[in-house]
């Protein structure tokens, strides 16, 4: 094991993180490998692009992609954002974007701070690492903002990328996991459907019962403001918010929906008449829709 050198003070630490802009530990590694000189880890640092980087982390990133890789029955959709379109459609970028999803699967992370810390995906870098070394390459600063990973061996995975620029991103992303008796190119490509619908109708739930009661409670109470002035009898305010409550449905729950394929039938109703024609079972059991910079 590496012998840590000391011939550096928690005050040199302090200025060479106000020169170069590096944090705690890269300053403290740069200056071990310097012998404790300042200008020589300012060097050290510039090599590394480590410096560069972390002056460009304080810069907006709200461009990007949107990321959707399946392997093995797991999933992950992801988002890294960049400042521009430019850095985006970079192969480079794109390249990085993959791996980070490879690098989830192959390691079942599930949440940003944790996937930092992981080895990247086929080197000795943490990912970390491997992001500082992206930044300074590309000349701008990246943030991975969003990851969710899906992974149950009992749902089958789909996915639909929406202004695709390669076959694993996009600017809108919907990833969805369902279950049936039997997998066919029939089933495929109606779940493919869903996935469309999904990503141009951005629902917030399955189902009624899964919905947010805030979320319904704070329309009651809307619509009841919007409402009590008319004059109308309680007993038809209510009949009138119990309207506009199931109007609200929807639009926010996906079964509940009208196919944006055929606005005449619901998605519950769609599922079930692709059951009964196809002699099937299918069940959508979660979903998950990315949407670039979306808050």
């Amino acid at each position: 094991m590496k012998r840590i050198n000391m011939n550096f003070s928690s005050e040199d630490i302090k200025e060479l993180r106000e020169k170069s802009g590096a944090g705690m530990m890269d300053c403290k590694k740069a200056l071990d490998e310097s012998n404790g000189n300042v200008e020589k880890a300012i060097e050290w640092l510039r090599k590394k692009g480590i410096n560069t980087a972390q002056k460009k982390s304080s810069r907006s990133a709200s461009d990007g992609l949107i990321t959707i890789i399946i392997k093995d029955n797991t999933g992950v959709i992801m988002e890294v954002n960049a400042e521009t379109d430019f850095v985006a459609r970079n192969e480079n970028f794109q390249k990085f974007c993959s791996d980070l999803s490879l690098t989830c699967i192959a390691n079942k992370v599930d949440n940003v701070d944790n996937l930092l810390q992981t080895k990247y995906y086929n080197t000795d870098q943490t990912v970390q690492e491997s992001l500082t070394s992206l930044i300074s390459k590309l000349g701008e600063n990246i943030i991975i903002r969003r990851l969710k990973l899906l992974d149950n061996n009992e749902c089958t995975l789909q996915k639909y990328l929406h202004n695709a620029i390669n076959e694993n991103s996009g600017k809108i992303g919907v990833l969805l996991s369902y279950s049936t008796k039997k997998e066919s190119e029939e089933v495929n490509i109606f779940s493919k459907n869903l996935c469309m619908h999904i990503a141009a109708s951005h629902p917030k739930s399955i189902s009624i019962d899964k919905l947010d009661k805030n979320l319904v409670d704070k329309e009651r109470s809307i619509y009841y403001e919007q409402l009590k002035s008319s004059n109308k009898p309680e007993e038809i305010i209510e009949k009138i918010i119990d309207g506009k409550v199931k109007k609200f449905y929807e639009e926010v729950c996906l079964l509940e929906q009208f196919f944006v394929m055929d606005n005449k039938i619901q998605i519950k109703n769609y599922i079930e008449s692709f059951n009964k024609n196809n002699d099937l079972d299918f069940k959508i059991i979660d979903f998950e829709i990315f949407i670039l910079g979306q808050e």
